[in-house]
Parts: structure tokens; sequence; C-alpha cells
């Protein structure tokens, strides 16, 4: 049995957990959209055209933030197509996912929906085929009170009050020659300056998201991040990071140890940040937003059978496993790790495309990732502790990968305390100890475990139950230090109370 020992001590405070870390996204890609959170010929549907039976699972999520309208689809979409009378709705080509899109939901449908799956908005802007004037007036028709012609015109549409929309993405993935509109560092880095300006021109207190890196393995990484902070630091409050992992070499240990590269992708990000702070010698931190990570590669082989030019396409449907929960997981605690500077991130996406919800014409499920966000939103809120941890490793492509991702998260207010850990060791159980004596009178009140025989097991509409979480943990505490047994490969939450 492997042995572990998680160090903490409670003046060694991290950063408060920002709840907007259990963002998630909805782009028109798919069906994320059409047949996932909008199917009005649904039987699950409201007066709106709203699924209820989605509604109700996301909001067991607690999803502070939903990022929207993309993504890639972004990068060519005009606002006023989705506004206003659906019977002149027109009906456009996506060229990022060779799909039409109808535009039977639109911006003001989305913010409806933000209402009733008790979350808000974070809106991007299209800074690949349009500019700063586009964004300039989305700002007003979404947050101006009235007077001026697009929030008259949203009064018009029906709605008197702004959506008073806080967060906003400038642009998405401009560093991807796939984008529409696809620029240089430079360019990008003025135009998101420019854009942003004239933004909180209109509305001061709203918060930007500059375009990061699309992924750590781009040939432009860090010189993007270094050429766009440079032109728009003053505009900006944060840059975003994407993303995604799969396992196409079958090796889960390998795969497993990506929390390790993505623990390096988001140290670098800060450094590069730093700095450009440093040069400028500005006091203004810039903090991150994820706003896109997810485990990406199931769907791949059937995406290039899809015929082109349809509504609403079975794209980017991964039925995930547990190997996947178990990153998830892990991903989850990495970000936590650096709470004092993740203050977003977005789990792409939330129904049916790479999302932890599928739907059908007679149901919604949850998927096998859908465990771990859950149990993380939940019970991670609070301040994250300096979480030190002593095990052994394993050698990974990324360097030397702890077999114990673990992560403590302290809620004073509440009087909690929760341990959130993976056994990444694929054959042999853990014994972990921590040694909380500092925090006085707190005792377990519930172990929470997430495991599978079998890492590929799946959860599907006829056997929506195969992988899910139990209250059936091996935890005690004794003269203030807990111990722990983590079955091989495992996922846990480990909850302390006063």
């Amino acid at each position: 049995m492997k042995k572990a020992k998680v160090i903490v001590d409670k003046n060694f405070i991290l950063g408060a957990v920002d709840k907007r870390i259990y963002g998630s996204f909805i782009e028109h890609l798919g069906r994320a959209v059409y047949e996932g959170i909008y199917q009005p010929e649904s039987p699950f549907a409201d007066e709106q055209g709203v699924r209820k039976d989605v509604i109700s699972l996301i909001k067991q999520l607690n999803v502070p933030i939903v990022r929207y309208p993309g993504g890639n689809f972004v990068s060519g979409y005009h606002w006023e197509d989705g506004v206003g009378d659906k019977s002149t709705r027109p009906v456009r080509t996506d060229l990022a996912w060779k799909t039409l899109e109808t535009n039977q939901f639109g911006l003001n449908e989305f913010m409806e929906w933000t209402k009733k799956a008790d979350t808000e908005a974070m809106m991007a802007v299209n800074l690949g085929t349009r500019g700063p004037e586009d964004a300039k007036n989305l700002v007003e028709y979404c947050n101006h009170p009235g007077g001026a012609l697009y929030s008259d015109m949203r009064k018009q549409h029906g709605y008197n009050t702004p959506h008073d929309i806080k967060v906003w993405c400038l642009g998405n993935e401009m560093d991807g020659p796939w984008q529409m509109g696809h620029k240089t560092a430079k360019e990008y880095g003025r135009i998101a300056a420019e854009a942003g300006r004239i933004m909180k021109m209109v509305d001061s207190s709203i918060e930007l998201v500059a375009c990061g890196s699309s992924n750590y393995g781009m040939e432009t990484f860090g010189y993007w991040e270094d050429a766009v902070l440079e032109e728009c630091y003053e505009q900006i409050d944060y840059l975003s990071l994407h993303q995604y992992y799969g396992n196409e070499e079958n090796n889960a240990s390998e795969f497993l140890a990506n929390t390790v590269a993505m623990d390096q992708f988001i140290c670098s990000v800060i450094s590069i940040c730093d700095s450009v702070r440093a040069r400028k010698k500005k006091q203004k931190y810039i903090n991150l937003s994820f706003d896109e990570w997810n485990v990406w590669y199931h769907s791949h082989e059937q995406d290039k059978k899809i015929a082109p030019w349809s509504v609403a396409p079975h794209l980017l449907e991964d039925v995930y496993n547990f190997e996947d929960a178990l990153l998830v997981a892990g991903i989850m605690i990495t970000m936590l790790r650096h709470a004092d500077r993740i203050k977003m991130a977005c789990l792409a996406q939330l129904v049916n495309v790479i999302a932890p919800i599928m739907t059908s014409d007679t149901g919604a499920w949850k998927q096998t990732i859908y465990y771990p966000f859950e149990l993380i939103s939940n019970y991670g809120r609070g301040s994250v502790l300096n979480t030190l941890v002593e095990c052994s490793v394993y050698e990974s492509q990324y360097g030397d990968a702890p077999f114990l991702d673990c992560v403590l998260v302290w809620n004073e207010e509440k009087e909690n305390i929760v341990l959130f850990a993976v056994n990444k060791s694929l054959d042999e159980d853990m014994k972990i100890t921590c040694d909380l004596r500092q925090f006085e009178g707190y005792t377990i009140k519930k172990h929470i475990v997430l495991t599978h025989s079998d890492l590929k097991a799946e959860n599907t509409e006829a056997h929506p139950d195969e992988v899910c979480p139990s209250e059936n943990g091996k935890s005690s505490i004794e003269n203030g230090v807990v111990t722990a047994q983590l079955p091989d490969k495992s996922f846990h939450v480990i909850v302390l109370a006063k």
C-alpha cells in the first residue's frame, strides 16, 4: 500500500475561491443549444422551449457563470440575427463548424435561460469578422438603461430592464489559424485594447477577458501572451487559457499525468503576466480565466462522418468513461491549487457537446464527469489552504507525476474543511494522513468516493448509474489527525465540520 502525507497550516491561505471557477460554457455548436438547453417540441420543455429536465441537472452542478455564444462560433456571429421577432431571423451558415444556424435561440433567450438555471452570463464579442464598434453596440444593447439606439432596440424587443452583463470575452482563440479573423498577437492586442476601452466607456463596471493561447502546445505560446498584454494590459482584467486532454494512446497513467502539464501551463502564464506587469511598472495584477477545459477525443472519428450544413448535428458528443472522471477531478484540484490567480473557469461544454449532461428525446442523464464537477463545485467553496503533498511519483512525458492529487478548502464561516483527493495509482491503494490539530473540534461528517473497477466504464441512457459516487469512504480522525484509505484509481471528498 502506498503512503502519502498531506500538510496544511491554517495560517497559510493560498487564496479565496472565486465561485466563478465553477463556470461552464454553451456554444452554438452541435446539440448544445438546440436539443440541449432548448427544444420547444420536447415534452420536457417549458412554455419558452427550455428543457426543464436539463435545468434541474444544471442546478445540481451549482454553475455560477456560463460563457456564450462561443467559442469558434462567435468569430462569425452577428448578435443582431438572434434578437427580435423570431419569424424574421435569418438562417446563416456557421463556417466554424460547417452547420446552419437558425437563430431561433439568441441573446435574450439565453439571458432568460440564465435566470432559470440560477447562473450569470459571460458574454463573448466577435473580434474575428467584426470589431470594436459592434462590441460597443452589444454592450449598449445589454447594459445601457435606455434613450439610445441599441438600448431602445432592446426595449422594443420586450426587455425594459438592462441585462447588466458583467463579464465579457474579447473574442475567442484569435491566435488559432482555424479562427475566422485570425490575427497576429500585435493585431489582436491592439483591437482588444480599443474594443475594451470603448466597451468600458459604455459601462465602466464590466470586466474584460483577453484571449491567451488556444492551448499550451501552440508554437506561438508565450510570445502571444507577452505581445497581447503589451498592447492591452491597461484595459483588461483577465487572460484566458484553453486546454483539452485526450487518451488516444490508451495509456491511463500518462492520461492522468495531464494535471502536471496543466500546472506547468498555469504557472507559465502567471509568470508571463507578472513579467509584463513588472516591465510596465503596474500595480494591477492580471488574473486568469481558464474558460475552456475538458477531456475531448472520443468523438473525433465520428465527427468526420457528419454531413456539412445541417442544423444541430451530433457533433463532439464524447461518451465519457471513469478515467475521464478521474482526470476532471484532478484538473479541478489543480485549478483550486491556483485559486489565488485563477478566478474564472468554464467546463466546455455543459450539455451534449463534450459535456457532463446528455439528452435524447426521451430524457437526460449524467455522464461520468458530472460527478467530480458537482462534488467539487458544491463542496469547494471558501479559502484554499496551501496544500503540500508528500507522496511517491511516477515518470511521465510531463515529468514526475505524483500519485496523489490533493487540495484542502476551508470555509471558516460555515466551519467546515473539505479534502479533495485523487489516487492515480491504477493498482495500489493509498493511505493518507493529514494533521488538522490546529482546527480544534472538527470531525468527519462524510467521506464520498467515486471509483469503479473498470476505467472504461460509462454512463449511458440505458445505464445512467454505472459510475456514481457513494458515501462509503474509509477515514477517521484521532487527536486531530485524519487518516484515510484511498482505493486504487479513486476520487474522494472528505468533509469535516465542527
